[in-house]
């Protein structure tokens, strides 16, 4: 959390921490300010100052942003923003986000959290939660390695950024077709593909899982995302799925996955909900199945995965 012990003395908030990580003490309010942030390691650091920010502009103020990534979470960010009536900043070019003061009683985020239902000031808002395409990347690839699948309740039209697995299923010859209400996918004959992960770095652990059952060699490219997930992904996958049987070299900003036989095998999931899923749908195709330790990491995002998992079929210990 290094960023933070930049950022935040620049906004007039106190904040002691341990070189960056936990635990951190933080004290505000926080002052709105031009400030410049790098947004190469995360957007999620500037999702969260855009809504800070919303609360608390007096005078025009600039988020400047450099060498952003995963900038299709930031369009999100800003939909869920403008669905709540919060001070929405104009978005130039992803570069800067600037804001400009409103009246308070027009924006809800002046009220606080506890008091939305009761204040005078307050907006009902019905709002739909959309479907998490993250988590649903694994049982869509599931679909196309294992058997036939239909997951319902992602919106089709989402600005997630993982919602570009689709691109990669439809690359690999699958059976695939997308409605609006549902997608189906089916195994076919896979075939090898090259996909640009850089602004879906989340996606790099099933587009593994679906690597390894596809002819020929897979390249992924994004890399450099992968260094500050729960674990260090791009390590992880190499030695995970290389127990399993699958080559994967790390070279520069691309990923190359060649499969072999894959095999039954003892993994770890390093305490990332992402490598224990993708270890999981592999296991599908894998006979003598596998076993994952630390296979709880789940709980994170999606505890009923391996619940639903099984429903494609044997193999998963956990």
């Amino acid at each position: 959390m290094n960023f933070f012990d930049e950022i935040f003395p620049k906004l007039d908030i106190n904040i002691q921490s341990n070189e960056g990580k936990l635990p951190i003490q933080i004290q505000g309010p926080l002052k709105p300010s031009n400030i410049t942030v790098d947004g190469s390691l995360s957007s999620q650091f500037l999702t969260g100052l855009l809504m800070a920010f919303s609360n608390s502009v007096t005078d025009p103020v600039s988020i400047s942003v450099s060498n952003l990534k995963s900038k299709p979470y930031i369009d999100l960010t800003l939909k869920v923003m403008e669905a709540f009536k919060l001070n929405v900043p104009v978005n130039n070019n992803y570069e800067t986000f600037s804001f400009l003061p409103v009246e308070k009683d027009v924006v809800i985020a002046n009220t606080p959290i506890s008091a939305v239902n009761t204040s005078s000031s307050a907006i009902d808002i019905n709002y739909t939660v959309e479907g998490d395409w993250s988590g649903a990347a694994f049982l869509l690839v599931a679909g196309a390695v294992a058997g036939k699948i239909t997951v319902k309740g992602l919106d089709v039209f989402s600005t997630q950024a993982d919602k570009a697995i689709l691109q990669a299923l439809m690359a690999t010859g699958c059976v695939l077709s997308v409605r609006e209400d549902e997608i189906e996918v089916g195994p076919a004959a896979l075939k090898a593909f090259h996909f640009n992960a850089t602004d879906c770095p989340d996606l790099f652990p099933p587009l593994v899982a679906l690597a390894s059952f596809c002819e020929g060699t897979t390249v992924i490219e994004g890399v450099s995302r992968l260094a500050h997930k729960e674990s260090n992904r791009g390590l992880t996958l190499q030695e995970e799925f290389g127990k399993l049987g699958v080559e994967i070299t790390l070279q520069e900003d691309l990923m190359i996955i060649k499969p072999n036989a894959l095999k039954s095998a003892v993994v770890h999931s390093h305490h990332d909900h992402r490598i224990a899923m993708a270890c999981a749908v592999a296991a599908l195709r894998i006979e003598g199945g596998v076993v994952i330790h630390e296979a709880n990491a789940i709980n994170k995002s999606y505890p009923d995965f391996y619940q639903h998992l099984e429903k494609l079929g044997a193999g998963v210990v956990y």
